[in-house]
């Protein structure tokens, strides 16, 4: 079964957009975050939609969007913040990690 925690985040400004993407692809509002190696920095964060929460996922949600994390991405995330930013160089969700000790230009990637 899926769990509810503290260990992740979803903004506010980041839900309205799962939300408002999900109702244009017809899907439900369910954002999955998880990590990849590779990038520049060593780590890459991945972004999709599921169906649903696998038995074995971290689950927040707000605003009636969930974020789900599965349970390895979850030891490379744990107590971050996913947030929807829109500036001059373009709009794209950005995960705000504590456990980061550096990440790329661009954000998409990062090292422990």
């Amino acid at each position: 079964m899926a769990t509810q925690a503290s260990d992740i985040a979803l903004t506010p400004s980041a839900a309205a957009r799962v939300a408002s993407v999900a109702s244009r692809q017809g899907k439900p509002a369910i954002l999955r975050l998880s990590v990849d190696g590779g990038g520049c920095s060593g780590f890459q964060y991945r972004f999709g939609f599921a169906d649903a929460p696998e038995a074995d996922d971290t689950v927040a949600e707000t605003d009636g969007v969930r974020l789900v994390v599965d349970a390895v991405s979850l030891n490379l995330v744990r107590g971050c913040a996913v947030d929807y930013v829109e500036s001059l160089g373009g709009a794209a969700f950005r995960v705000e990690n504590p456990n980061a000790a550096s990440g790329c230009g661009c954000g998409s990637s990062f090292a422990v």
